[in-house]
């Protein structure tokens, strides 16, 4: 159906606009907090929020501050957390099996909010850098990524993860047919109810810098993530992953990064119809708050209409490192 609108002077768009009570009525998108995922960082320790110096305003939190983090987000109506650990140097190997320690950073501190704050949804990480001596998503061997092993790797770690009851796995390692491996596996496991929330499309983007800084992979990756990760050229391919890990078994879908990709969001959204999510990274993050820092933008309009361009692009939800600033604001705090 081919719209209509009436032409001037009888058809005037500033109508609706003349004041905040109109604007309200005939807005087309709207931000809440049950929108948002707010990703956190995780660290060995105790008492301690470790400054993260390319994020401003974000640090590293041991186990008992990520619990009151996460009773803050379900206090402030943020539905869902989902953990990034910094995991000890020490403890990162080339064959990554700390990934599926049971009692690694991770699956710590799933138990410990699940107890403490019950309500609230876990999300967390499945792929292998924070745990990779060589720093990538997969394991390695002669500087090449690979594949199959790297499934096998992914899903004895999602296992252990949904065994200290992670709520929402997240993919983000770009394996060719992981999210079939780990829905079969956990189907096995007796975990039929733990949802996948698939990187169905991550970008081998120049956007992660300061998240790899907060997980301490920057410096032991070799090479770079480009033979797994999507050609920032494509769009047709994301159409393509996301068709492939729907039919796999994920419950919903990620793209990643954010901003720089809202045409694949509404492509997405528009082709499936699953629920879709982006990830607003660590770059996006560092470019909005840097800049309200130096006082080059507002930051509270700057931050809340950036989210606002991820519903109008049609994503249900947001991870965001934004989550608990924003959702004060929508909460009027």
């Amino acid at each position: 159906m081919q719209p209509v609108y009436a032409p001037f002077p009888q058809g005037r768009f500033r109508r609706t606009r003349k004041s905040a009570a109109l604007r309200e009525l005939t807005q087309e998108n709207r931000l809440s907090t049950a929108d948002l995922i707010w990703p956190i960082f995780l660290r060995d320790g105790s008492g301690e929020a470790e400054p993260i110096k390319s994020m401003p305003g974000v640090a590293r939190l041991t186990l008992d501050l990520a619990v009151k983090a996460a009773v803050e987000a379900h206090a402030l109506g943020i539905p869902v957390i989902c953990l990034f650990p910094y995991t000890d140097p020490i403890l990162k190997t080339e064959d990554c099996r700390e990934a599926w320690n049971p009692q690694n950073l991770t699956n710590r501190a799933i138990r410990a909010i699940k107890a403490a704050v019950p309500e609230i949804a876990v999300m967390t990480d499945v792929a292998l850098d924070p745990y990779n001596a060589l720093g990538h998503d997969g394991l390695v061997r002669d500087g090449i990524i690979l594949n199959d092993e790297s499934v096998e790797a992914l899903v004895k770690m999602a296992l252990v993860q949904a065994d200290a009851g992670a709520d929402i796995l997240g993919p983000s390692d770009m394996m060719d047919g992981r999210i079939g491996a780990i829905r079969v596996a956990l189907e096995r496991a007796g975990h039929k109810d733990v949802a996948i929330l698939s990187y169905a499309a991550k970008y081998a983007s120049a956007f992660y810098g300061p998240f790899r800084d907060a997980v301490g992979a920057s410096g032991a990756l070799k090479g770079d993530k480009k033979t797994y990760q999507m050609n920032p050229a494509n769009s047709d391919e994301a159409l393509r992953l996301v068709a492939r890990d729907l039919a796999e078994g994920a419950d919903m879908v990620m793209v990643k990064p954010g901003m720089p990709y809202l045409d694949i969001c509404r492509r997405v959204k528009d082709a499936f119809g699953a629920p879709t999510f982006a990830y607003q990274v660590s770059g996006e993050y560092a470019m909005i708050k840097g800049a309200a820092l130096q006082g080059w933008i507002d930051g509270e309009k700057a931050m809340l209409e950036s989210l606002l361009a991820f519903k109008r692009a049609g994503c249900d939800g947001i991870l965001t490192y934004f989550a608990p600033d924003a959702a004060r604001i929508l909460q009027g705090q």
